[in-house]
């Protein structure tokens, strides 16, 4: 369970980190930065939610956990769109590995 919480908590800071960079970068990113910007959001709302719930044993935990995994999945696609970027690179690997945990939570009785 730590190990699950530690991976979201961990995603949230290294997306918030990049989504704080997507929005202060002077480049033109058009539809292809909208896409990763949105995937960074969701995935930071529910990385941290998803650590909340399991941090006190919520019954709705799993099914967060379940919610939480696809964001993290969807967020790390979107970042490998822009393969040049190390941020996003760095949060690509953050979600994947967040999504494995939660995919295992989710898959645990809580």
């Amino acid at each position: 369970m730590q190990n699950a919480i530690d991976a979201c908590m961990s995603c949230h800071t290294v997306c918030e980190e990049a989504l704080s960079a997507c929005m202060t970068t002077s480049a033109p990113g058009g539809q292809a930065q909208a896409q990763v910007m949105r995937a960074l959001m969701d995935c930071t709302e529910l990385t941290r939610m998803c650590a909340d719930l399991v941090m006190r044993r919520s019954p709705m935990a799993a099914e967060m956990c379940t919610l939480c995994a696809t964001a993290c999945e969807m967020c790390a696609e979107a970042c490998m769109s822009m393969p040049d970027d190390p941020q996003l690179m760095r949060c690509a690997e953050a979600c994947r590995r967040c999504a494995e945990m939660c995919r295992t939570m989710a898959g645990a009785a809580m």
